[in-house]
């Protein structure tokens, strides 16, 4: 980690627990104090004292990034602080259901958790380094972003939209030395995914770890716009095909040995 260029203070999204907790640590142990953001107050709590144990600064704050005051209390958190990297890792779906016969407002919130908050904070982030001429930003983006899927249509399209907006960022800020990653995640052993209710058990399932996922992310800040977690490189380009019929069935019937039962 490049202490210079993207230090001394690390913003992340989404930091206290699965893989946002990783990039917090593993920052830590690089001597990166931090900001983490999350809605949970314990795990966050947690994940802030074993970052502290390596001897940096770690600041705190509980909330809902769809809440009207997020933005102005990040603000009031980290606007004494010089923000060399911003990680956006708070897109987990929290809705999924068919779209025609789901809860609109539900969706909104998928939209404005994955899109609206993180273009306001990328923005506003992203300024500053791009004034400053150093700095990088790295979004976690999804496997679920190169294909749709049902049950879960809106979250798929928002992580393709993520993906397309990372890759023109990546082409705005390479002039101010600003280096922008998306982190294409596949299915990963996090509390999230344990909530969901996903089988991870089922034989043959791959499955990555966040610990190897956050490594992955830190050490390729510069090799963006897009870098895929290694194990689901495959899928990506399989999945990035022209044959979008077949691969959409053939997606669904493996999801469906996956995924709890749809929602009525």
């Amino acid at each position: 980690m490049d202490l210079q260029k993207y230090g001394p203070w690390t913003v992340i999204a989404g930091g206290s627990e699965g893989v946002g907790a990783e990039f917090a640590v593993q920052l830590a142990e690089q001597g990166m104090n931090l900001v983490l953001l999350a809605r949970k107050p314990e795990p966050l709590q947690a994940t802030a004292e074993t970052c502290r144990a390596h001897g940096v600064e770690v600041r705190t704050l509980s909330v809902d990034l769809l809440a009207e005051d997020a933005f102005d209390r990040i603000r009031e958190l980290t606007d004494d602080l010089v923000v060399g990297l911003f990680i956006y890792n708070a897109g987990a779906n929290t809705y999924g259901h068919e779209f025609v016969t789901g809860d609109l407002d539900r969706f909104q919130a998928v939209i404005d958790l994955n899109i609206t908050a993180q273009l306001k904070l990328v923005q506003h982030f992203g300024a500053l380094m791009r004034e400053r001429r150093r700095g990088g930003i790295l979004l976690a983006g999804s496997l679920s972003g190169f294909l749709g899927s049902a049950q879960i249509s809106v979250y798929s399209a928002v992580k393709a939209f993520c993906r397309i907006f990372a890759e023109g960022l990546w082409l705005e800020m390479q002039d101010h030395n600003v280096d922008v990653l998306e982190l294409v995640l596949g299915l990963t052993r996090t509390p999230a995914m344990d909530r969901a209710g996903l089988k991870m058990d089922t034989p043959g399932l791959q499955i990555s770890e966040p610990r190897d996922v956050a490594a992955q992310g830190l050490a390729n800040l510069a090799n963006g716009p897009v870098v895929v977690v290694k194990q689901f490189e495959a899928a990506a380009e399989k999945n990035s095909g022209h044959n979008r019929a077949e691969l959409l069935l053939a997606a669904r019937a493996s999801a469906r040995k996956l995924l709890p039962p749809p929602t009525e």
